[in-house]
């Protein structure tokens, strides 16, 4: 596929890169729907669904691009994407979202997830600069990669230790795909060929979409890194982004929010915990200063969460105003 991509008129490599898009996204929700209707079948509580498979599925796409950048030597690629993923959801997502409807902030996505997310973007910049387990800095190894998916599992057990226990408590608990009603039910076979087709959809897409990516940021003389940023990011992103406006239409952006950072501690744990266990990840200079640009952004949205416990249309308009310096910040640089 590679040779092909590489030797397709431009105009083609736009259209595979689409493709490429939309394998990942429809592969990842056909892949969540049969693995749910699995696992109510066999009985797992809701919560757990929600909080594990839902919840996952929407790091799939920028899993899929990493891992394969990953496997391909494009080792810029493979950290931009979820770092340009994570500014995205942060600034773009919300910041529409608190455009068109006030976002209402829980206040455990104050005391405890951005506080996390803010952890995990300084341990990645700290993994990457000193090489943790490996002989080489500036790498993300084997090693580096194993603690990242340990403290991913680790996140995974105290949400759902948590979730259970307000569940069990009588409170209200709001997730991913959490409601029985939510989880669709569907039968064994299909569901079997939901989640082989999906699984399948989601690898020929990363493929598909890392070789589509290079070659256009070979051609218009782009990094990776800037390509990473940009357009794979935001089209990895895009199906949160439509989410997040159909529901701030319908005035339901309450767990807006909470979302977005949950799926930013993925991102970093999940992502680029599995491509780099799978492959060694080279970290470059740019992608130092755009964890900083992340850390900054998550500060400056934690303060706006803080105030008011509330992000309203002047913060949502700062936000997206300041994602759009940054974006011609890293197309100059």
């Amino acid at each position: 596929m590679e040779k092909f991509i590489n030797n397709a008129p431009f105009a083609l490599v736009i259209v595979i890169l689409v493709i490429g898009f939309v394998l990942l996204i429809k592969g990842a929700d056909f892949f969540v729907e049969g693995s749910s209707s699995v696992a109510k079948r066999l009985h797992v509580p809701s919560i757990i669904i929600g909080l594990t498979i839902v919840a996952m599925g929407t790091s799939l796409p920028e899993t899929a691009v990493s891992v394969s950048a990953s496997i391909a030597g494009n080792n810029e690629l493979a950290v931009s994407n979820v770092v340009g993923s994570n500014i995205f959801n942060l600034m773009v997502v919300i910041g529409v979202c608190a455009i068109l409807a006030t976002v209402n902030v829980a206040g455990e996505t104050i005391k405890r997830d951005i506080p996390l997310s803010l952890i995990c973007a300084g341990l990645l910049m700290l993994l990457g600069i000193i090489g943790l387990g490996d002989k080489t800095g500036m790498t993300l190894g084997h090693m580096d990669g194993a603690i990242f998916v340990g403290l991913f599992a680790g996140y995974i057990f105290y949400m759902i230790r948590i979730a259970l226990k307000a569940n069990k408590e009588g409170k209200k608990v709001e997730i991913e795909g959490g409601s029985d009603e939510e989880i669709k039910l569907v039968s064994v076979p299909v569901s079997i060929l939901f989640i082989v087709g999906g699984a399948i959809a989601i690898a020929v897409g990363g493929d598909v979409t890392v070789d589509a990516a290079s070659r256009i940021a070979s051609d218009l003389g782009m990094s990776q890194t800037l390509i990473g940023l940009t357009i794979v990011s935001i089209g990895t992103s895009l199906p949160e982004l439509v989410t997040s406006i159909v529901a701030a239409r319908k005035n339901e952006v309450d767990m807006a929010l909470g979302n977005a950072i949950g799926s930013n501690i993925f991102n970093i744990l999940m992502v680029l915990g599995i491509a780099s266990v799978i492959s060694p990840i080279s970290i470059i200079r740019e992608n130092i200063i755009d964890l900083c640009v992340l850390v900054a952004f998550t500060v400056c949205v934690w303060i706006f969460a803080g105030t008011k416990k509330k992000i309203g249309r002047i913060e949502g308009l700062c936000m997206v105003a300041l994602y759009a310096v940054y974006a011609v910040y890293i197309v100059i640089r």
